[in-house]
């Protein structure tokens, strides 16, 4: 008798098979439910419609036969203590052998008693003359009646400790038996309809009881349309979620600011550049959302060098105008005093105080938070000091975030909930503008994930006169050539980056590091140039201190670690030689290069590379030679090391799907978000 219930609700323990000892299995693979029962999906299928004669067999294939057991046998190996069961069958065609390495064997014995007749299906291999089917998959008949009900197409599951093919086929079935009538899709019968879908219920019932009257060879092929659909019902619920979320934070009061005020048109007239038509179109976007009484959730992408900083600078001009302070906050001290330089030199002689707030500052941090509550500071930027408790902002109207993918979603919300803001009449809160900025390109997939609740800008353009690097790859023989390149460089008067994976040696990796090697160059390359070090185990203040140093053309190398990879400008440095370049990610191996190529002059990024690197390393490190586009490089950094491992795991916001993939099933996740 069918039941009725919500599957998500039901224990697997309900179905009459699964007691105690199985139910532990199940759960070990997250199966919990009658849902997650019917999420466990095949990973492939084998066709036992057809037949084969014993004597048409060829090995290697995969086959399906008829035969009736003559003997069967415990079997010593020759070569080994090691022992196997072997039996041997027949047809009217010929013999082979069916053979176990394990197993109980009284139950392999009771069901090759000679003369039963066996349903057989496995892969044929060949021992010595004799062709053989290991650990095959059989069913004893009654008598070639039966033949018929077990020639069909199988599923094949992904395998469960401790439950064996046949089990959880027979418990899949008896879930649908029981079941069935409850099962339900999210997608509405009015979308399904527009767009031609199969219905949820089809789809998740043909997947796992494929149609036997096929004509297709391949049940893979029936199978393609409804594991769509069920990806598409994935993504639809996924999206759903995420479209309810931005629902929320629209319906939030935000502010509402009168652009181009009297600080916002000083600025623009004393640019001394031509924006591109890029930022203008971003400028506009950010201007609108300011002028709602929305709170603005922007997110800001656009490659290195593209212009992005001059955008949030504008929209911090509106900010200002209105009588609001603004936070700018950034994931590291460097990258946050960075931005502190730009934003001070672009606010020069305006009459606008601009803070840098961080960790360790003594009583100069304190006369800093005194102006910040007491609204005579008007951009203050920082790292995570910017939301420690004893800062609190006067009137934050506007909060910018950069390298938004390297804080927590709790660090992001606490600064934006300083505001402290209410509305005179109604004393609702106020929620402060967001604009969320990144210099690592995200693949438009990987975007609509992780900021799906976000509105999108893109930069696509580089400003006027912006130098395009030349990027090669070398292997070690070539290391003499290398460097005679750094020495032209500096004898010009310019100045180089040298990047190392490890800050010192290791006994578990043999890869150069930054320390040995920042001696030996010194001591050995370059001993006429300043060497200078800089790695994430040095304080906070070593750090600043080396990269004055640089910036102030000090150094002439400077050897490092990644720590550069994001905030570090200095338009004299041409050259940047990264060290085992295969070890390292397209993407970070794009940040690194936008190192250089930041002033007037012309800059190579080298990559030294292992004579030993794989065909997918010399692949990816072509891609690199070929194009300096962040978007493409990062679509082939996706497709190669999977969203996770590019975005890092920690912080990567990217939610575990069922059965989609963000990178095969993009178009899918398109369709999913138009819907």
């Amino acid at each position: 008798m069918e039941k009725k219930n919500d599957l998500h609700f039901i224990p697997v323990t309900d179905l009459k098979g699964v007691g105690e000892k199985t139910a532990v299995f199940l759960k070990k693979r997250g199966i919990k439910t009658i849902e997650d029962l019917l999420w466990h999906l095949p990973v492939r299928y084998e066709d036992r419609r057809t037949i084969k004669n014993i004597i048409d067999l060829s090995e290697g294939e995969k086959a399906t036969i008829v035969a009736e057991v003559l003997t069967a046998k415990k079997s010593l190996s020759r070569y080994s203590r090691k022992s196997s069961f072997v039996a041997t069958v027949k047809d009217k065609t010929g013999t082979i052998l069916l053979k176990w390495f394990y197993g109980s064997k009284q139950y392999l014995q009771n069901l090759c008693r000679k003369g039963n007749l066996l349903f057989i299906s496995g892969q044929v291999s060949r021992y010595g003359r004799d062709l053989q089917i290991v650990h095959p998959d059989i069913t004893v008949l009654d008598d070639e009646k039966e033949i018929d009900s077990h020639s069909n197409i199988i599923t094949i599951y992904p395998e469960i400790e401790g439950i064996k093919q046949g089990v959880l086929r027979n418990l899949i079935r008896q879930a649908f038996e029981d079941y069935g009538s409850s099962i339900e899709g999210f997608i509405p019968l009015s979308l399904e309809e527009k767009y031609s879908l199969v219905t949820f219920k089809k789809a998740i019932i043909e997947i796992h009881l494929p149609p036997n009257d096929s004509s297709t060879n391949d049940p893979g092929i029936i199978q393609g349309q409804y594991m769509e659909r069920l990806i598409l019902e994935e993504y639809f619920l996924f999206q759903s979620a995420l479209h309810l979320k931005k629902s929320m934070i629209n319906s939030q009061k935000g502010i509402s600011l009168k652009p181009d005020g009297e600080l916002f048109m000083r600025f623009k007239r004393h640019l001394g550049f031509e924006l591109t038509h890029a930022q203008v179109r971003v400028i506009e976007e950010i201007k609108k959302d300011m002028a709602s009484d929305r709170p603005m959730n922007r997110l800001l992408q656009g490659d290195v060098g593209c212009g992005k900083t001059i955008c949030a600078i504008f929209a911090s001009c509106i900010a200002i105008d209105n009588g609001y302070q603004v936070a700018i906050m950034a994931p590291t001290e460097i990258l946050a005093e960075q931005h502190y330089l730009t934003v001070h030199r672009a606010f020069e002689g305006m009459g606008i105080n601009v803070a840098f707030l961080r960790g360790n500052m003594g009583r100069e941090r304190e006369a800093i938070i005194k102006g910040i509550g007491q609204g005579k500071i008007s951009v203050i930027v920082g790292t995570h000091a910017l939301i420690q408790s004893d800062v609190v902002f006067h009137r934050l109207g506007l909060v910018i975030i950069d390298e938004q993918h390297r804080f927590g979603v709790i660090q992001r919300k606490v600064l934006r909930e300083k505001a402290g803001l209410k509305g005179e009449k109604t004393g609702i809160a106020l929620i402060p503008h967001t604009l969320v900025m990144t210099a690592t390109p995200i693949p438009r997939t990987l975007s609509m994930v992780i900021y799906g609740d976000l509105d999108v800008s893109i930069i696509d353009e580089m400003p006027k006169g912006k130098q395009r690097i030349q990027t090669e790859v070398f292997l070690e023989k070539d290391r003499d050539e290398v460097y005679r390149m750094v020495e032209e460089e500096i004898k010009q008067g310019r100045q180089a980056y040298i990047v190392y994976p490890l800050v010192e040696e290791s006994d578990k990796i043999d890869l150069l590091n930054a320390k040995t090697m920042a001696r030996h160059l010194q001591e050995s390359v370059f001993p006429s140039f300043r060497i200078g070090l800089l790695h994430g185990r040095m304080t906070p203040e070593e750090k600043e201190e080396t990269m004055l140093l640089f910036k102030n053309s000090r150094i002439d190398v400077l050897v490092c670690t990644t720590v550069i990879e994001v905030g570090i400008d200095c338009p004299n440095a041409t050259i940047i030689v990264i060290e085992h370049a295969e070890r390292f990610g397209l993407s970070q191996l794009h940040q690194l290069r936008g190192r250089v190529g930041r002033g007037r002059h012309p800059s190579r990024c080298i990559l030294m590379a292992s004579a030993k690197k794989t065909d997918l390393a010399t692949k990816r490190l072509k891609v690199m030679e070929e194009t300096t586009d962040g978007f493409i490089i990062a679509e082939e950094d996706m497709k190669i090391r999977g969203p996770g491992d590019m975005m890092g795991a920690r912080q990567s916001g990217i939610p575990d799907f069922r059965i989609g993939n963000i990178v095969r099933d993009s178009a899918i996740m398109s369709r999913a978000r138009a819907m």
